[in-house]
Parts: structure tokens; C-alpha cells; sequence
């Protein structure tokens, strides 16, 4: 899409509540950057955390109401270090579009609604979640996962496949898509679900009927891990 590309590559520790894993979070920057300059980009903006938050930094972006619920009601304060963080990478960076994968289906509508409000002028472009063969959604943190838990880690991605074959099929009843959500997680003894939420897909408020766009999302442990998902139905 771009003539050139620029990737950041930054673990962020304000956005890691205190019994987090910022300490233990995967990384390898040698693989990172290998497989960036296979993909052909250009260029890699990878700052230290002291380049970033030198001493005396006290200025914090904060996006309401959006991020009371799902992660940011069990993760206080995570969502104000995402939306710092990024409007940084922005005004350093100065991209003319963002992209971001919809696997953090919050993450995107915070950094939408942050992006318009502070009129940024970048473009937020959302890139469908990059999924394992067997449905399991990419991420950092499957390396948790032992081959047991990563055997049963793909039933997030069926459960929410079948709400979705739900709503297409007709039912509007949130509270049903939610019932067999659950009954599927729980049909799986290695999982323990978070959450599970079918939510509108601008507000992230709690639906009764799915009568508009709405995104179905859930967050589930196994093990250490703890794995998150969502899906969008309703969309034009």
C-alpha cells in the first residue's frame, strides 16, 4: 500500500499492570528484524525504554469510557500506556497510515477513537487477525503454552466461529451467543475463560440484541497464558 514502510518494535512496560509479565515477555530482536527485512521493510524504529520515558516524563494520554471495559477492567491503567505509547510512535514516526492487526479488537477501537480525537493525521488501517492453521490467533504469548494447552488453545477461535455461524444464521439473543460461547470454552478442561463479551463494535458497550455491528470477544487462561480473540459480525 505504502512506498515505504517503517515497523516499531517496542515492549512497553506502561501498559504492564505490576503482576505482569513485562520482565518475562518474549523477545528476540535478531529474529524480529530478520523476518522484517524479508517482508521488504524499509525501515525499524526500535527505541529503548529510556529514549522513551526519560527521566521526568509525566505527560500521559488517557481515551475514556472506551477502556473501562474487556482488558482495560481488568488491567487498570494498561489502555493509558498503549495510547501514550502509540501517540509517540505517531509523532515520531509520522506515518500517513497505522496498521494494526484485529486480533486487540480494543486496542483498535481505542487507538481509532484516540487517533480522531487528537486529529493525529495518520490513517488507522485494521489487518485481519493472522491465524495458525488450526485457528489459533498468532501471538507472543502462545509460547506459554505447554503442547497440551496448545493442543486445546484453538477451541477460542471454534467457539467464536460458531457464535458467528449463530448470528448469521439468525439469532440476535446476545445472551444465547454468550451461553454457547461458554458451554463450548467450558467443554475444554484446560481452559478457564476470563471473559466473554458481544459487545457494539464502535463503544464496546454490552449488547442485548445484536441488531448492528458487534464484536464478540473473550479472553481465556491456560496455564501461564492467558489468551485473548474476537470476531466482528454485523459488518456491511
Amino acid at each position: 500500500d505504502c512506498r515505504s514502510v517503517v515497523a516499531s518494535i517496542f515492549v512497553n512496560p506502561t501498559q504492564f499492570g505490576p503482576n505482569e509479565d513485562f520482565g518475562s515477555y518474549p523477545r528476540n530482536m535478531e529474529r524480529d528484524l530478520q523476518m522484517l527485512q524479508a517482508e521488504g521493510v524499509d525501515l525499524v524504529f526500535a527505541p529503548t525504554v529510556e529514549e522513551m520515558y526519560p527521566k521526568g516524563f509525566s505527560t500521559y494520554v488517557n481515551v475514556e469510557q472506551i477502556t473501562d471495559v474487556l482488558e482495560g477492567g481488568r488491567r487498570p491503567g494498561h489502555f493509558r500506556g498503549v495510547a501514550t505509547i502509540v501517540t509517540k510512535l505517531f509523532t515520531i514516526v509520522r506515518p500517513d497510515k497505522s496498521y494494526f492487526g484485529q486480533k486487540d479488537g480494543q486496542q483498535v477501537a481505542v487507538i481509532k477513537r484516540m487517533t480522531a480525537d487528537l486529529v493525529l493525521g495518520t490513517e488507522i488501517v485494521v489487518v485481519p487477525t493472522v491465524r495458525e492453521a488450526d485457528g489459533l490467533a498468532m501471538s507472543s504469548r502462545n509460547v506459554y503454552l505447554t503442547p497440551a494447552e496448545r493442543a486445546a488453545a484453538p477451541v477460542l477461535y471454534r467457539a467464536l466461529c460458531r457464535a458467528r455461524e449463530m448470528h448469521m444464521a439468525g439469532e440476535r439473543s446476545a445472551a444465547t451467543l454468550r451461553q454457547e460461547v461458554t458451554r463450548m470454552i467450558g467443554s475444554e478442561p484446560l481452559g478457564k475463560l476470563d471473559y466473554i463479551s458481544v459487545a457494539d463494535a464502535a463503544t464496546l458497550q454490552e449488547l442485548e440484541t445484536v441488531d448492528k455491528p458487534a464484536m464478540i470477544s473473550l479472553a481465556v487462561r491456560f496455564g501461564r497464558a492467558r489468551l485473548i480473540d474476537n470476531i466482528m459480525v454485523g459488518e456491511s
